[in-house]
């Protein structure tokens, strides 16, 4: 989808804000543990494990064999909220993508937006075996994300299922 800031339309913003509208995004469900503001919801339902910049790599390993997609954001990035609601509003078709998920705040951790060169959040990074196997930045809607998770399997395929040793990133 064309567009700015991630790429959502203001359409898709009012549907992934739900019947309350934009003022729902600062209506928190649950404030994330020690965070008020934050709406932890997506984390919880997607059992998303927490990452910093000290247990990135140990929290992957973590992942075994699966592939695990770390979902790095932002306190009050309104993209990053709109990214998790719509998230909740497609849980099902999400669940069926047989991802294991991580999040990282690279707001409060800058170590980790450094190292990973992000330029903007939210980016979703894909990791197999502690590979980086890929990246999507923004969330552009599911149908994009299922080719971003796709494109992620078939380099695993492509390896024969290892995909080797963990890169320098």
């Amino acid at each position: 989808m064309a567009g700015t800031g991630g790429g959502v339309s203001p359409d898709q913003a009012d549907t992934a804000a739900g019947a309350e509208g934009h003022q729902g995004l600062t209506i928190m469900a649950g404030d994330l543990a020690g965070m008020t503001g934050v709406d932890g919801t997506a984390f919880e339902a997607f059992s998303m494990r927490e990452l910093t910049a000290g247990t990135f790599d140990d929290g992957l390993r973590a992942a075994g064999d699966d592939l695990a997609v770390v979902f790095f954001w932002g306190v009050d990035c309104f993209n990053c909220e709109v990214a998790k609601r719509t998230m909740l509003a497609q849980r099902e078709a999400i669940e069926a993508l047989g991802l294991r998920w991580f999040h990282a705040n690279v707001y409060a951790d800058m170590a980790l937006g450094r190292r990973f060169a992000l330029h903007g959040v939210p980016t979703f990074f894909f990791f197999h075996e502690g590979k980086k196997l890929g990246r999507a930045t923004g969330w552009q809607g599911l149908p994009q994300f299922r080719l971003a998770v796709a494109a992620a399997r078939e380099k695993i395929a492509a390896a024969g299922g290892k995909t080797g040793p963990k890169e320098g990133s």
